[in-house]
């Protein structure tokens, strides 16, 4: 079992309970699922990167990324239905722990200029979303493989119900927020 899954287990459930006073142990909110995508607008115009984003998709989160394909067709964009467009990743479970610890620990520290995270990501329900704009700052990219640098978009999950539950559980988790 992964140290972070420990420290939400033995130090969050407890202290999440007495926070918000949770008279049932299904109420104390958790993260369900963890999201990376990355778009790419360039894939119109040179669709063989979108296997690239892929292939760097799967390799930072240790599950093979799926490519996602345009839903609509549109002109403007020279978009076609169909076409390639992104790729996605969902994890979960003990994948899900591992990739949030690389991410504190290893990831977000290597960020030029790193002060912490917005707490504005949140959406109203309790789960938080950012970006990365480089995914260079990750362990698994060899810096000199690369053909470009590519965005990415994270979304945390939680089964909180509310923003300050699931701020309060991400920072007891060590997400760096900023102040």
């Amino acid at each position: 079992m992964g140290a972070l899954k420990d420290i939400y287990n033995n130090e969050c459930v407890p202290a999440l309970k007495e926070e918000f006073g949770y008279t049932n142990a299904m109420q104390i909110p958790q993260i369900k699922k963890i999201v990376l995508n990355m778009g790419l607008g360039e894939a119109v115009t040179n669709p063989k990167i979108v296997e690239g984003a892929a292939e760097e998709l799967t390799r930072i989160s240790g599950q093979k990324a799926v490519i996602t394909k345009a839903k609509k067709s549109i002109a403007t964009f020279k978009l076609r239905e169909g076409m390639p467009i992104g790729c996605c990743v969902t994890l979960r479970g003990d994948k899900m722990f591992d990739f949030l610890s690389k991410l504190i620990n290893i990831a977000l520290p290597r960020v030029r200029d790193f002060r912490g995270v917005s707490p504005k990501g949140f959406d109203g329900r309790g789960n938080y979303s950012m970006g990365v704009q480089e995914q260079i700052i990750f362990p698994e990219i060899d810096y000199d493989k690369i053909d470009k640098i590519k965005g990415l978009n994270i979304t945390i999950v939680t089964s909180a119900n509310t923003n300050e539950e699931g701020l309060s559980l991400l920072k007891m988790l060590g997400m760096p927020f900023k102040k």
